[in-house]
């Protein structure tokens, strides 16, 4: 039977998604370009041989609009024979592209492809693809829920109030980040993993002197009356600290079947296991993770104490301590080198990001199996798990 390997995986760093963030001032079709350049070059990969390349994006306008990963792909420097598209599962853009590349090479209409994504979020801002005054709902949504969807800051809240998760559990989760993703980059670790872009080597974000005391004096991000008044629950906790920043940044992994590798002589990093997509509450938005986590446990045929590493993204504290909360995962294996906290969270990027730090943390540490996570907008989340060859 065929299967699905990674044979490599990069990104860049990842900036501030600020007008004076360190790669403010790249394009988005170059920030992916870069990590599609290096890919092929770290892998030694011919990229004729390329079947498709796969990527991510969230607000597909401005300039990441017109189907970004072909213009990447051809300013990359690929054969112009190298087919692209761009997908958009919100911030699962592409862990979906994994999902699409990896049942491909399953299936056999790909021997050699490319998942990836890109966001840069200060180039092309959140919701720059919602016109002010538009609806992107439409009736029957007004009509099924006739008191209104709500911002995910608003559902991160609700999370957090209804697994009775306190300021101090989430902004303590939040230093770890840092301080996890500091140590990584001090040991070298992302080393591997990191493809530096015009002069910027490190990851922007990370604050190695982050403490609880300094967080403890941020004010809440998403206070509002009008929700505080429908959702008097709500104890408006979540604060920039205990929440992902606005980034820019690219991810790429390259994906092939075990054969292939041989014949290219290319060395598997990870063998793509099982996958699971799933959909949840859209008021609440962001628990997908906890039916999808169980849905690719049952399809891979493992229970959770066989999984050695998780990723979950980090888009809010809430999120993953809710998670743990539901599945009783060990912290201890979860985003070891520090998560989208700290490390960052640009949106359609942040899915082959986890992947990249995943499968480079599965060799560091010698795990064998590993499953990353991702809640997304629209209550929907994406899971899959690794396997190390």
């Amino acid at each position: 039977m065929r299967d699905a390997v990674i044979v490599e995986a990069v990104r860049t760093p990842m900036g501030k998604g600020k007008p004076h963030g360190a790669l403010a001032h790249v394009h988005p079709v170059e920030l992916l370009a870069h990590t599609l350049r290096t890919l092929v070059e770290r892998s030694g990969v011919d990229p004729a041989l390329i079947d498709d390349v796969i990527g991510g994006a969230v607000d597909q306008v401005g300039e990441q609009a017109m189907n970004t990963t072909r213009y990447a792909a051809l300013s990359a420097g690929f054969p112009e024979s190298v087919p692209a598209t761009t997908v958009d599962r919100q911030c699962g853009s592409s862990q979906q592209a994994v999902h699409f590349a990896a049942q491909g090479v399953l299936s056999g209409a790909y021997d050699l492809v490319v998942a990836c994504g890109v966001e840069s979020m200060s180039r092309v801002p959140m919701w720059s693809n919602v016109p002010a005054g538009k609806d992107p709902f439409g009736p029957g949504i007004a009509e099924r829920y006739p008191e209104g969807l709500v911002p995910q800051g608003i559902s991160a809240e609700l999370i957090a109030a209804k697994w009775s998760i306190g300021r101090e559990q989430m902004d303590d989760f939040a230093v770890s980040s840092h301080h996890k993703a500091a140590a990584a980059w001090d040991a070298g670790l992302f080393d591997a993993e990191v493809a530096p872009l015009e002069g910027v080597t490190r990851d922007e974000c990370v604050r190695p002197g982050s403490t609880p005391e300094i967080l403890a004096g941020l004010k809440p991000a998403y206070h509002d009356p009008g929700f505080a008044e429908r959702f008097p629950q709500i104890e408006w906790n979540i604060t920039a600290g205990n929440a992902s920043p606005i980034n820019d940044g690219a991810s790429a992994v390259l994906i092939t079947s075990s054969e292939t590798a041989a014949r290219l002589g290319l060395r598997p990093l990870a063998r793509l296991h099982s996958f699971a997509v799933t959909g949840s509450d859209p008021l609440l938005m962001l628990t997908g993770v906890v039916p999808a986590t169980e849905k690719v446990l049952r399809r891979a045929s493992l229970t959770l104490d066989d999984i050695d590493l998780f990723e979950v993204n980090e888009a809010f504290a809430a999120v993953v301590l809710a998670w743990q909360q539901e599945t009783g995962a060990d912290l201890a294996r979860v985003n070891v080198h520090g998560g989208a906290i700290a490390l960052g969270h640009p949106l359609g990027a942040s899915g082959t990001r986890l992947t990249t730090t995943l499968v480079h943390a599965m060799r560091e540490r010698g795990a064998r199996y590993a499953l990353q996570t991702m809640c997304e907008a629209g209550g929907l989340a994406n899971a899959m798990v690794l396997e190390r060859v």
